[in-house]
């Protein structure tokens, strides 16, 4: 009679809450949610493709150099820094469709030549989904372009980090091409000096930036393409425990979420390591 009495006042939540008490059912545990993280790869020269946390891939400047592999790459838009070669051969994307092919409407290009061969920088603000970039004028050498000609840095917001990638940089940077960046927790330097600044220039850039997270060197000289300088001058101008090296791997996995009190140098091989094939049992005669 009390419980009857209860689930008049209560409406019932009582004769339920009994119900349940003598049926007790297992419940499942909640899983935690997966932490997001986004993807950096890197090919070599200065080819990277960044996967964001939902899978979305896109590529920078790039190139099929024979000492880096080939790897086709796919990707559902490229930023191109310049027009050379070794930065903007679209043909080793693949976008992963039918058509696999990547389109020009799907090429963003920060400097572009008109038919009389003179180069211009081409601004860029666009999105493209949740991603967003947009590119800072800067030069391919340290006389205004005279030599090597115009150059972008790539400016990519994506899942909540911003991501630089200075492309063929030929000067340090001024406090307008600092500011235009602004904040970094990403940046990908290049330091091999001869087609862009050196190590020391590089270092001397990336100390004026203050990426959050890390600094990946790129355009260097590597075994089988090494009429660059090595990254040796640019790692010495940070302390030893700021440098890691990952020689074994190519791949990067950020958090969205990742904090740090100082950046970590991180020089990465240019492709992952394939896993050790099977020893096979030889057969039974």
């Amino acid at each position: 009679m009390r419980n009857a009495f209860l689930a008049l006042l209560t409406g019932g939540t009582v004769v339920l809450a009994a119900t349940a008490a003598a049926r007790p059912t297992a419940q499942e545990p909640k899983a935690e949610p997966k932490a997001k993280s986004l993807t950096v790869r890197w090919f070599g020269q200065s080819f990277f493709q960044i996967e964001d946390s939902a899978g979305r891939p896109f590529a920078i400047d790039p190139h099929a150099i024979p000492a880096f592999g080939r790897t086709p790459v796919r990707a559902d838009f490229v930023l191109c820094s310049h027009s050379h070669d070794d930065h903007s051969l679209i043909e080793i994307v693949d976008t992963g469709a039918k058509d696999a092919r990547i389109k020009e409407n799907d090429v963003y290009r920060g400097v572009v030549e008109g038919k009389t061969g003179k180069q211009d920088w081409k601004l860029i603000d666009e999105k493209r989904g949740p991603i967003k970039f947009r590119n800072v004028a800067t030069y391919h050498d340290a006389t205004n372009g005279m030599q090597r000609g115009k150059n972008s840095a790539w400016v990519i917001e994506v899942d909540g980090l911003t991501i630089c990638h200075l492309g063929d940089l030929g000067h340090e940077l001024s406090d307008l091409q600092l500011k235009g960046i602004g904040r970094v927790d990403v940046l990908m330097v290049p330091v091999g000096g001869i087609y862009t600044i050196n190590g020391e220039q590089a270092a001397a850039v990336t100390k004026k930036l203050k990426p959050r997270l890390y600094v990946l060197p790129m355009h260097y000289g590597v075994p089988g393409y090494d009429d660059l300088s090595g990254p040796e001058e640019f790692l010495s101008e940070f302390k030893k425990d700021q440098v890691r090296r990952a020689p074994n791997t190519n791949e990067l996995v950020i958090p969205v979420d990742a904090k740090a009190d100082a950046p970590t140098v991180l020089l990465m091989g240019w492709k992952k390591a394939e896993p050790p094939k099977e020893l096979k049992e030889p057969k039974k005669p």
